[in-house]
């Protein structure tokens, strides 16, 4: 499925329609080049979730942990900074991506074969012509 967003405002449905057509995935990896919109993305999903928290990017923490309004955690990667996978087993990734919580993993591509087969690819590209943003998963 591929949904255009011609403005910031589009991502909020964007986000609503990818976590109703996937009501019981948990793993999200996002991929595309450096200023697609993976984090604006990713803080519209967190919306969606009922993420309390301010929602940022991890870039120098790699790992943010968000809390919903029920309590439950929502973890959010980025693995921009990572040089090699060997990191990710420092950082105890196994925990996370299989404990159940929501994941949503930015630059994915350092550590995509150590991602559960059940992962949620979503591709995000920015259209040359018009800066539309087109969102695949």
């Amino acid at each position: 499925m591929t949904v255009r967003c011609k403005t910031v405002s589009d991502l909020q449905p964007a986000a609503a329609k990818l976590l109703k057509s996937f009501p019981v995935a948990r793993v999200f990896a996002f991929f595309g080049k450096m200023g697609a919109g993976k984090t604006t993305f990713i803080q519209a999903i967190c919306r969606e979730l009922g993420v309390v928290d301010i929602v940022q990017s991890p870039s120098f923490a790699i790992i943010n942990e968000y809390k919903r309004t029920a309590g439950e955690s929502v973890f959010h990667f980025d693995f921009y900074r990572i040089k090699k996978s060997e990191e990710v087993f420092d950082l105890g990734y196994e925990e996370y991506l299989y404990s159940g919580s929501y994941c949503l993993i930015e630059w994915p591509e350092l550590m995509e074969e150590l991602l559960p087969e059940e992962v949620i690819k979503v591709r995000m590209e920015v259209a040359q012509n018009d800066g539309t943003r087109l969102i695949e998963f």
